[in-house]
């Protein structure tokens, strides 16, 4: 199936193209289509305008099988779709204050690439980005949209009076048509480890409508690459195996089920985040420039690894985030999900290595990391490191599609031994110094009640404390707003992915706490995942008394 967007005048008309529509000609210059029991009729300005259509119109009907269908199950591509037609999830996605709040920021500081221009949005979703390319002074905004999202899209358009501004078009941007070439193109491709659902291959695919010199935005993605350390996460991975070491459960041996258990559990990318300091050496960096490549340099990704060890310890894995840049022509702006910025949906992922590597500091570690696209509209990971002139080494290989997402919503802990000094020691001396300040406030006369209630305020956060009933366990700062009202941390997942059920629009509501500087107002969804693999089973789920009620 293809879409056709004929403009007639101001107005945009969208046509449906399949193997099996019937069309004739109507007059010197007209055509009928018929799909179904709908049928439109076309009639153009000029015989050498109807010519043109129908030579584009054969064509498009010879070549049916558009790329994305080539390259996607169509169980996956439904699955997909399904996903991304819930409000749930575009919400979800649209409350990501950083995500969001960049987009726009990016394209209101570079109004030269947008005002009076003709822009293409691919996967418009509810539009979001379509609607900030108005703002900016846009002509005209092509949202190109393939789920169910496309109808909604069109009553916001509808409802805000841009319908003359912004012309959605359903469907797959392999698969449409649109009347002009575009001087900019805006999309959010970017899915786990950035390539995850192979949505930057659309991106890339939309390029053919972009005009010589035009703009893409985002224009530039980093991943980041770098060993990790923790023993936790290892030995949390590897006990989930143990269940099938139990030689009588219910009378039944399961013994010889524990290598393949192992295996499946570490095949599973973690999703989550952690304090930086567990990495063991600088970041490897592997740039995709949007502007540049093609599709099929995204079929195979080899990156090649060099690390230079800068602490000791063992390698447990390797753990992966991106960098995008909008590289406008008056300002270029940067979207992160490093783990020392302020959290994301996207998170971090981690990969594991089943036979963890022993280093040292300033040894050198090499590998290599190959992402291979599968039609599952994700990636075989394969790891392999290894230090030069020795016998260590290690490999392993990941399903992108079917990752662990462990985030709880607390603060990442530090890595242990990062103490130089005595926590104790610094708590008491701390506090002895907060009653010496007290008690010279009231030496000299400082005895108010605000004065009091400041000094009682210093001192030092417990961070081992046990949470009780009503209390919130500290959230990662900068974790995602959502409405989605909780009565307990067992939250409710769609089967299709990472978005959340209807059902728990109808509960009671609650309220979440977040810690640290760069929280500011945004509450905390728990549920906030992308993409269409989330299963029962594969979540994370938090102690009821760590939410508050």
């Amino acid at each position: 199936m293809k879409k056709c967007c004929l403009q007639g005048g101001n107005k945009f008309h969208v046509i449906t193209i399949t193997s099996s529509t019937e069309y004739s000609r109507y007059g010197k210059q007209g055509f009928i289509f018929t799909n179904e029991d709908k049928s439109s009729l076309v009639r153009f300005p000029s015989i050498h305008a109807m010519k043109q259509f129908q030579f584009q119109f054969k064509q498009m009907r010879s070549v049916l099988k558009s790329v994305f269908t080539e390259r996607t199950e169509e169980a996956s591509a439904v699955q997909y779709f399904q996903f991304y037609g819930y409000l749930s999830q575009q919400q979800n996605m649209m409350q990501d204050y950083i995500r969001t709040s960049t987009y726009q920021r990016a394209i209101l500081a570079n109004l030269i690439d947008f005002h009076d221009k003709v822009v293409l949005d691919v996967g418009a979703g509810s539009g979001i980005l379509s609607f900030f390319a108005v703002q900016s002074g846009a002509r005209r905004v092509y949202a190109v949209e393939a789920s169910s999202m496309a109808e909604k899209c069109e009553e916001l358009v509808r409802h805000n009076k841009l319908s003359d501004k912004i012309i959605v078009i359903p469907g797959k941007v392999e698969e449409i048509e649109i009347p002009e070439k575009v001087d900019t193109i805006i999309s959010e491709p970017m899915g786990y480890m950035l390539f995850n659902e192979r949505m930057l291959e659309s991106y890339l695919h939309a390029k053919k409508w972009l005009k010589p010199g035009g703009k893409m935005f985002p224009s530039v993605g980093d991943l980041h690459i770098a060993p990790f350390t923790d023993e936790a996460l290892y030995m949390e991975q590897f006990s989930k195996a143990n269940f099938w070491c139990q030689q009588s459960f219910h009378g039944i041996d399961l013994g010889s089920l524990r290598s393949a258990a192992v295996e499946e559990y570490f095949k599973q990318p973690i999703v989550d985040t952690f304090d930086i300091r567990i990495c063991m050496s600088k970041s490897h960096k592997y740039t995709v420039d949007f502007e540049q490549a093609n599709e099929e340099d995204l079929h195979v990704i080899d990156i090649p690894l060099t690390f230079t060890m800068t602490q000791s310890g063992m390698v447990h894995g390797l753990a992966f985030w991106f960098d995008v840049a909008f590289l406008g022509s008056s300002e270029a702006v940067w979207l992160s999900t490093s783990p020392t910025e302020t959290l994301t949906h996207w998170y971090q992922v981690r990969c594991l290595l089943q036979n963890p590597i022993l280093v040292k500091q300033g040894q050198t570690l090499m590998g290599k990391c190959v992402l291979r696209c599968n039609t599952r509209q994700s990636y075989d990971v394969d790891i392999e490191l290894n230090i030069p002139g020795t016998s260590s080494k290690s490999q392993n290989t990941l399903d992108l599609k079917n990752p662990f997402f462990r985030y709880t919503g607390q603060q990442p802990s530090p890595p242990p031994g990062t103490n130089n000094t005595s926590p104790t020691d610094n708590y008491w001396n701390s506090t002895m110094l907060n009653q010496t300040n007290y008690m010279n406030g009231i030496l000299n006369g400082m005895q108010d009640q605000q004065t009091v209630q400041i000094l009682n305020q210093q001192g030092v956060i417990q961070q081992n404390l046990i949470p009780v009933s009503n209390i919130s366990a500290p959230i990662n700062p900068g974790s995602i707003p959502s409405v989605i009202n909780l009565v307990s941390a067992h939250a409710n997942r769609t089967s299709v992915g990472g978005g959340i059920s209807p059902l728990n629009f109808a509960q009671t509501q609650s309220q979440s706490v977040i810690s640290g500087s760069n929280a500011g107002s945004f509450p905390v969804s728990n549920q906030f995942m992308i993409g269409d693999y989330v299963m029962p089973g594969n979540v994370v789920h938090i102690k009821p008394e760590s939410v508050q009620q």
